[in-house]
């Protein structure tokens, strides 16, 4: 595991799909309830899914 990863919480996958975020991400991230955006990567080698702020094209968290 990368050194700069922090472990925040577990939760389970919802019926509909849905994975509750911890509430640390708001403050660790700087995102906004029902504005942030995330793009999703998905790591093979370790089998687990990575979420990134999304930036816009002039390099600023939305």
């Amino acid at each position: 595991m990368d050194n700069s990863m922090v472990f925040l919480e577990t939760y389970v996958l919802q019926q509909d799909m849905r994975i509750r975020l911890p509430k640390a991400i708001l403050s660790n991230v700087g995102a906004e309830k029902g504005k942030t955006m995330f793009d999703i990567y998905f790591n093979a080698d370790e089998n687990s899914i990575i979420l990134k702020a999304h930036k816009d094209i002039a390099g600023e968290k939305k």
